[in-house]
């Protein structure tokens, strides 16, 4: 094999390796078997050509996420991203396809756990505060401070005095972000009551996704209404024209991913960041310069 068959059949085997990424979130999202079929085998023309479709345009959007997160970085801007939703609502499938191609020193996501004992005793912005975007960043927050709104006041972790003092406070906490220059968006992802029956059940049945399961989320089935109440209610009190919400249809995974980002993106009028050529320097040689071998007992093993 020559050098340049060689460069040639490197260079294959890390595009390959770049559509194995893809390949891998697909399967993610079907039934574990579907891994055999990786490349589609056994769809109809119509299921080939709809994945096809769906491969082309999320790879056009991360390539404009990606002039997104230039011109973010190279005009200082200020971006916070809210993602509320349903458990099992594919947040985290679109957070995913948002941040996969894009630098995470420009663009970071907050999950934040349950507060501690001393986190219950500050203000309540306080700890979502402390990740709040500098210049030239933008910060995706998988769940907010709107879980007062949904899961606290549901499952009883906030008394009537907290939850009514969010409401009051909130509208005026976002626009004194909105007043600093930070963009704040907030996207609720919304599915029915079947499509998170059986999304739930996939998770019950594979090993793969069993943690995403908590006791928390199992009670939100039995407490569907309680959240429905919950949710009509938070949009209802905190649509503000500073920062209104979202709603995302998200019963289908592809399209909702498509959809949010294909609206994360309307809501700037960004400009692609022109670029200087890069030029890659010669490697400089020293003729007494001696590599000395790596230790044999401290490489990995080749088991594969």
């Amino acid at each position: 094999m020559t050098d340049h068959e060689d460069l040639v059949r490197r260079i294959e085997r890390d595009l390959m390796d770049s559509y194995d990424e893809e390949l891998e979130l697909e399967i993610e999202d079907r039934h574990p078997d579907m891994a055999t079929h990786a490349l589609g085998a056994g769809d109809t023309e119509a299921d080939k050509s709809q994945r096809i479709a769906y491969f082309r345009e999320l790879f056009r959007l991360q390539a404009e996420l990606v002039k997104l997160q230039d011109w973010v970085a190279a005009s200082k801007q200020k971006v916070v991203i809210l993602f509320e939703g349903r458990d099992a609502a594919g947040k985290g499938g679109v957070i995913k396809r948002i941040t996969q191609r894009l630098n995470p020193r420009v663009c970071r996501v907050v999950a934040l756990p349950a507060p501690n004992d001393r986190e219950r005793t500050q203000w309540y912005f306080q700890r979502y505060a402390t990740h709040l975007p500098a210049a030239g960043e933008m910060v995706l927050f998988d769940r907010s401070w709107y879980n007062r709104a949904g899961v606290e006041r549901v499952m009883g972790f906030c008394s009537d005095d907290e939850y009514e003092e969010f409401f009051r406070s909130v509208p005026e906490f976002e626009r004194m972000l909105v007043r600093s220059g930070i963009k704040v968006l907030k996207y609720w992802f919304s599915i029915t009551d079947e499509e998170q029956h059986l999304r739930f059940l996939g998770r019950i049945h594979d090993p793969l996704k069993q943690w995403k399961l908590s006791p928390m989320d199992l009670e939100s089935r039995r407490r569907w209404e309680d959240y429905t109440r919950a949710k009509e209610t938070m949009l209802e009190r905190t649509h503000i024209p500073e920062a209104p919400w979202w709603v995302v249809p998200a019963d289908d995974k592809k399209k909702a991913r498509l959809n949010c980002i294909h609206h994360l993106l309307s809501q700037f009028e960004y400009a692609e960041i022109q670029r200087p050529e890069v030029q890659l320097p010669a490697r400089v040689r020293n003729p007494d310069y001696l590599r000395h071998p790596v230790p044999a007992d401290i490489i990995v093993p080749a088991v594969y």
